[in-house]
């Protein structure tokens, strides 16, 4: 099996949203994903999005774009993104998923190689912009949940690899020491994979090790449309 992510689809959602709105460079972007996905992952390899899947506003309208990306080979494990609206409860999320298509949320899923869980995350504060009331809540809120996931992987790892999957950063170039940082240290953590950030933005992202953990950006345009192959052996934890 081999493992692969890739974020930040931002599919139309039923509306006509070109995402090359945001620059030229994102013209046919899932076309090229899809043709990329196809040349490399096999029906026995998994994919990791964490998150931003569908602009849509409603479960039904998302439909269409999750099937979209079930079409394509491998198993798929999906998290909450902070633009994905249709996603409501993992119930009702679960009851229109294709064949083939996982979603976790403070859970763990064994996907064979290695343990794959997850939460959404949250911003987390820097010395330059301190968290609001409100932000600093949410943080708190997601740390527990990631602690969840960690949790539930630990207690079906045995020695598997873990792999953790966020939508927001848990960490900047900048900022390593943060509140999710400080949890993912304390487990057997391999590997991070996260999302969000795009444009300018890219250039915060960390990738490399940090106290243990290996972090990933996988936003697609960060990876240039196309998907990050996820090493598993110890040997290439390296910067």
């Amino acid at each position: 099996m081999s493992l692969y992510a890739i974020g930040d689809l931002h599919l139309p959602g039923g509306d006509d949203k070109p995402m090359n709105v945001f620059g030229d460079h994102w013209e046919g972007h899932f076309d090229r994903i899809a043709a990329d996905w196809r040349a490399r992952v096999g029906e026995a390899d998994t994919v990791l999005i964490p998150g931003d899947i569908s602009w849509a506003m409603q479960l039904r309208d998302a439909a269409p774009d999750l099937a979209a990306i079930g079409e394509l080979p491998g198993r798929k494990l999906i998290i909450k993104g902070n633009h994905d609206y249709w996603w409501n409860t993992l119930k009702q999320v679960r009851s229109v998923l294709p064949q083939g298509m996982e979603a976790i949320q403070h859970t763990a899923v064994d996907v064979g190689d290695c343990i794959v869980c997850g939460t959404r995350g949250w911003t987390i504060p820097t010395r330059d912009a301190p968290l609001s009331v409100e932000d600093a809540r949410l943080c708190a809120r997601e740390v527990m949940r990631l602690e969840l996931a960690l949790q539930a992987a630990v207690s079906i790892a045995g020695d598997k690899p873990i792999v953790v999957m966020m939508h927001y950063p848990p960490l900047y170039e900048e900022e390593r020491d943060t509140p999710f940082t400080q949890l993912l240290a304390k487990y057997p953590v391999h590997t991070v994979v996260y999302g969000h950030l795009h444009g300018a933005g890219i250039r915060v992202g960390f990738n490399g090790q940090h106290e243990g953990v290996r972090y990933r950006l996988t936003s697609c345009d960060s990876l240039g449309f196309s998907l990050a192959e996820i090493p598993l052996e110890v040997e290439n934890l390296t910067n």
